[in-house]
C-alpha cells in the first residue's frame, strides 16, 4: 500500500504566493469575515488568477486568514498577481496583508476529508518567507528571485534583505520586492532585530544596487560633518535600480526633451527653454501620466538618435519633441509625439501666434497628448491644463527668462531668479504661478540666511499668500504654503499636509515627493521618506543630485554600503563627478576608514573648487589631525559664498585651537560667536545651519563653559520636534561637556548618540580629536570596543 501511495505522489514545481492578512486574530468576529471575504474577492479578480485557472494552471491552498496561490505556468506569475493584488488593497487600507514568494516543489494531496490539497516544500518556504514581513511586504526566496532576475522589468523591484531565521532555526535568503506603487521598502521588523539580517552575498549585491540620493552630509567628525551642509532647494531624491527606473515602463509614461530654438534670435533660448518646460508642467498635473522630470530630460540634446536607450534610461514609452522659432511678435511651436522603442512618429502639430496669445499653446499640447496616449482627464485636471496664468506677455517673457535658469539651484542663480519672479508679479500682480515660484525662491534663500532684508520670513508668507489667495487650486500655489511652513515656521506637520495638496495637483512632481520625503525624515518617519524618495527618483531617474541627497539619508541611519551604492550609481551617470566623490570618502570617514577616503578624495583635481570636495579635504585632514594644513585648506580655498559662514569660521577656530594657535583661536571664535549673536539680544535663527549648536561650540572655544551650556540646552529645546536636528543639538551639548570637563554628563549621552539617527558613529568617536579629554576613560574605551 505504501509503495502504491508513492507511485501516485507526483511532484512538480510551482511558483507559489502565500497571502495572509496581518493581525487578523485581534480583529473581532464580523471584521474577519468582512476582511477575508473582500481579500478572496480581490485575489480573484485579478487577471492572473483568472488566467491561470482558466488554463487549469492554478492549484489553491485556503487558510484561515488566507491562502497560497500555486501557479503552474511562469515564474513570474505570482508577482504579477502580487502587484495586482497589492494595487486593489489601495483602496481598502484596513487589510494590513503580507505575501510571500517562492518557486519548489509541490504535489496535490487528499486531505482527511477527502478534499484536494496541495502540500510540499514549496508551500512551506513560500510561507515562512512571508512570516519573515510586516504588513505590506511582499518578500521572495533568493531562488525565486534569481528566477525574476532574468526579466529585466523585475530587476528593478528587488531589494536584496540577507538572510532571516525562521522556524527550527533555519534561515532564508530573502528579498524584498517593491517600487513606488506598490509593497513596503522598510526593512522588516525581524531583519532589523536580528544580527544575521542584512548579510548579502556580493553577487546578488552587485546586481542590485541599494536605493539612494545632494549634500547634507554625515562626515568623520561631528564638527567637521557641520560644515559639510551644503544645501539645495531639491535635496532628497533615490533611484531603485542599475540604469533605470523602479518599474516596467507604462505605456502612458513620457518625457518631454528639450526643444531646439530656431530663432536667428540666439538669446531666444530662454524663451525656448521656458515653453518646453511649461509643456512638461501641464504634462504632469495629469495623474494617468508619468511624466518625467525637466532636470532628467535637459541632460539630452534636442532629437537625439538613441531613443530606445534614452527610453531605456529614463523608463518611458514615448517622448515629445520640438521646436520654436519667435520673430518679433511672432510665435511658431512645432511638436512631436515619438514612440521611444521604435522612434515611430506618432503625431505631430503645428502652432502659429501672436506672442500675446502664447499662452494656451502649453495647455492645447498637453491636452493633445493625453488624447494620443488614452489619459483620462478628471474636470479639475482640464481646468488645470487649460488654464492661462496671465494676460500679460510682458509679465510671461520675464517669468519664463526665471523658469529658464530656475532649475541650477544654486545661491547665486536663485537671487537671480527671484528678481525676475518680482519683475514678473509688478507687470502682472494677478500672476499666481509668478507669486508662488517666488516665494520658493525666497524660502530657499531665506533658508541659507542669503539677503535676508529682502528674503524675509515675512516676504516669504506675502509670496505664498498672495499665490494661495488668487488661485487657491493651483498646485504651485501649495508648494508655496509648504515652503513657508517648512523654512520659515519650521512647522513640519503644516507642510507635510500642504505638499499633500500640492501632491494631488501635481501627481508627477518629483520636488513635491522629495520635500515630503525630507518633512518625514523630520518627523521620524524614516520608512515613509525612504518609499517617496524612490517615488521621486522614478521621475527624475538621472538627476545625481537625487543619489547624493539619499546617500546623506542614508548615512545618518548609518547604511553605509547603501549609500555608497548610490554614490556609485551617480558616477555612473557622471563619472568623475567631484560632488559625488566627496560624498563617497565622507562616508568612509564617518565610519572611521581613512585611509579608503584618501584615496577617494586622490582621484579628484587637486585645483578643485567644488565646494563638498573642499570640504570633505578639510574633514580629512582634521581627522588625520593635520590642522595646520587643514587651516590651510579652509582659508585658501573655500568658496566664496561660504567665506563668512559662521559654521566654517567655529570650524577653523577648532583647527586653530588644535594647532595650538590660541590667540588665532580666541579671535576666530570671537568672530564666530558675533556673526552668529551680535548683541546679547539678538535671537539665533533656528534653520538650515544649524546655528544655535556652532554658537554653544564658539562659546566653549572661548572658555566660556556656563554661556556654552546654556546655549546646548537651548539648541536642543530649539530642535525638540525634529529628529534630524534634535539628535545632533545633543551632541553639541556632549561636545560642549567634554571640552568644559563634565566628562561624566558626556558619556553617558553617548550610547543614545550611537544608536540616534543623525547623531554620532564609532569611527567618529575613535578618530575625531573632539573626543580626546574622553578618551583614557575606561567607560569610553568599552562604548567604542563593544561596537
Amino acid at each position: 500500500m505504501a509503495d502504491e501511495q508513492k507511485s501516485k505522489l507526483r511532484l512538480e514545481i510551482a511558483h507559489v504566493l502565500f497571502i495572509d492578512i496581518v493581525g487578523y486574530s485581534k480583529l473581532r468576529t464580523n471584521e474577519q469575515s468582512a476582511q477575508i471575504e473582500k481579500l478572496r474577492e480581490i485575489v480573484r479578480g485579478t487577471e492572473q488568477f483568472r488566467a491561470a485557472e482558466a488554463e487549469g494552471k492554478l492549484l489553491r491552498l485556503p487558510t484561515g486568514d488566507g491562502g497560497a496561490l500555486a501557479f503552474r505556468n511562469s515564474p513570474e506569475a505570482p508577482v504579477i498577481c502580487a502587484e495586482e493584488i497589492a494595487k486593489a488593497l489601495k483602496s481598502h487600507p484596513e487589510i494590513r496583508v503580507r505575501m510571500g514568494i517562492h518557486s519548489g516543489p509541490v504535489n496535490e494531496v487528499t486531505d482527511l476529508n477527502e478534499q484536494a490539497n496541495i502540500a510540499g516544500a514549496g508551500i512551506n518556504i513560500a510561507q515562512r518567507i512571508m512570516d519573515c514581513g510586516d504588513a505590506g511586504h511582499i518578500l521572495v526566496s533568493k531562488h525565486a528571485a534569481e528566477d525574476l532576475e532574468q526579466y529585466d522589468q523585475w530587476q528593478p523591484y528587488l531589494h536584496d534583505l540577507g538572510e532571516c531565521e525562521v522556524k527550527h532555526g533555519e534561515r532564508l535568503h530573502v528579498v524584498n520586492f517593491y517600487n513606488h506603487e506598490i509593497g513596503n521598502p522598510a526593512v522588516p521588523e525581524k531583519f532589523a532585530r536580528n544580527p544575521i539580517a542584512g548579510t548579502v552575498p556580493s553577487a546578488l549585491k552587485k546586481r542590485h544596487p541599494y536605493s539612494i540620493v545632494a549634500m547634507a552630509i554625515g562626515a568623520l567628525m561631528v564638527l567637521g560633518a557641520t560644515i559639510l551642509f551644503l544645501t539645495t532647494r531639491t535635496a532628497f531624491r533615490n533611484i531603485t535600480g542599475r540604469g533605470g527606473p523602479a518599474s516596467a515602463i507604462s505605456e502612458k509614461s513620457i518625457a518631454v526633451l528639450p526643444f531646439q530654438n530656431l530663432s536667428d534670435d540666439r538669446s531666444n533660448a530662454y524663451f525656448t527653454d521656458g515653453i518646453q518646460d511649461e509643456i512638461l508642467t501641464r504634462l504632469s498635473k495629469i495623474a494617468a501620466l508619468k511624466v518625467i522630470s525637466r532636470t532628467s530630460t535637459q541632460k539630452y540634446k534636442s532629437a537625439p538618435e538613441n531613443l530606445r536607450e534614452i527610453g531605456q534610461q529614463l523608463g518611458v514609452a514615448h517622448f515629445l519633441e520640438g521646436s520654436v522659432q519667435k520673430v518679433a511678435n511672432a510665435v511658431h511651436v512645432n511638436v512631436q509625439l515619438i514612440r521611444a522603442a521604435t522612434a515611430e512618429h506618432l503625431w505631430a502639430e503645428s502652432y502659429n501666434r501672436k506672442l500675446d496669445d502664447v499662452f494656451g499653446v502649453e495647455g492645447e499640447v498637453a491636452n493633445a497628448i493625453a488624447d494620443q496616449l488614452n489619459a483620462k482627464l478628471s474636470g479639475a485636471e482640464q481646468k488645470a491644463v487649460a488654464e492661462k496664468p496671465t494676460q500679460s506677455s510682458a509679465a510671461y517673457d520675464v517669468y519664463l527668462r526665471a523658469v529658464a535658469i530656475d532649475n541650477e539651484g544654486n545661491l547665486d542663480t536663485t537671487k537671480r531668479v527671484a528678481d525676475l519672479y518680482v519683475e514678473a508679479v509688478r507687470l502682472d500682480p494677478q500672476f499666481a504661478l509668478a507669486w508662488a515660484h517666488l516665494a520658493v525662491a525666497r524660502s530657499y534663500l531665506y533658508f541659507n540666511g542669503v539677503d535676508l532684508d529682502k528674503n524675509s520670513g515675512a516676504a516669504v508668507k506675502e509670496a505664498a499668500d498672495r499665490a494661495m489667495s488668487l488661485q487657491p487650486e493651483l498646485g504651485e500655489a501649495w508648494v508655496a504654503q509648504g515652503v513657508y511652513r517648512y523654512r520659515v515656521l519650521r512647522d513640519f506637520q503644516g507642510a507635510l499636509r500642504s505638499y499633500e495638496e500640492a501632491l494631488r495637483r501635481l501627481p508627477n512632481s518629483a520636488l513635491v515627493l522629495e520635500q515630503m520625503a525630507h518633512l518625514e525624515r523630520r518627523l521620524g518617519q524614516f520608512d515613509v521618506a525612504q518609499k517617496h524618495y524612490q517615488a521621486a527618483a522614478e521621475l527624475d531617474p538621472r538627476n545625481i543630485d537625487i543619489l547624493l541627497t539619499l546617500a546623506d539619508a542614508l548615512q545618518s541611519v548609518r547604511r553605509y554600503d547603501e549609500a555608497r551604492t548610490a554614490v556609485d550609481r551617480a558616477l555612473e551617470i557622471s563619472p568623475g563627478n567631484e560632488g559625488a566623490l566627496a560624498v563617497k570618502a565622507l562616508s568612509f570617514q564617518a565610519q572611521g576608514r581613512l585611509n579608503e577616503a584618501a584615496e577617494i578624495l586622490a582621484k579628484a583635481p587637486a585645483n578643485s573648487q567644488n565646494e563638498a570636495l573642499t570640504f570633505a579635504r578639510v574633514s580629512q585632514l582634521y581627522g588625520e589631525r593635520r590642522f595646520d594644513e587643514a587651516i590651510a585648506q579652509i582659508q585658501q580655498h573655500t568658496p566664496a559664498a561660504f567665506a563668512n559662514d559662521p559654521r566654517i569660521i567655529t570650524f577653523l577656530g577648532l583647527c586653530q585651537q588644535l594647532a595650538g594657535k590660541t590667540d588665532e583661536a580666541r579671535a576666530t571664535f570671537t568672530r564666530a560667536a558675533a556673526a552668529m549673536k551680535p548683541t546679547p539680544d539678538s535671537i539665533v535663527a533656528v534653520d538650515a545651519r544649524q546655528l544655535p549648536c556652532h554658537l554653544a561650540w564658539a562659546y566653549a572655544g572661548l572658555g566660556e563653559k556656563e554661556k556654552a551650556l546654556e546655549q546646548a540646552r537651548q539648541a536642543i529645546t530649539d530642535y525638540d520636534n525634529d529628529a534630524l536636528s534634535k539628535p545632533f543639538a545633543e551632541t553639541a551639548l556632549a561636545i560642549v561637556q567634554a571640552q568644559t570637563g563634565d566628562i561624566d554628563s558626556a558619556i553617558a549621552a553617548l550610547p543614545h548618540l550611537l544608536e540616534a539617527p543623525n547623531g554620532v558613529t564609532v569611527g567618529n568617536l575613535r578618530s575625531d580629536p573632539i573626543w580626546d579629554p574622553l578618551r583614557n576613560d575606561p567607560r569610553f574605551q568599552k562604548l567604542v570596543a563593544g561596537k
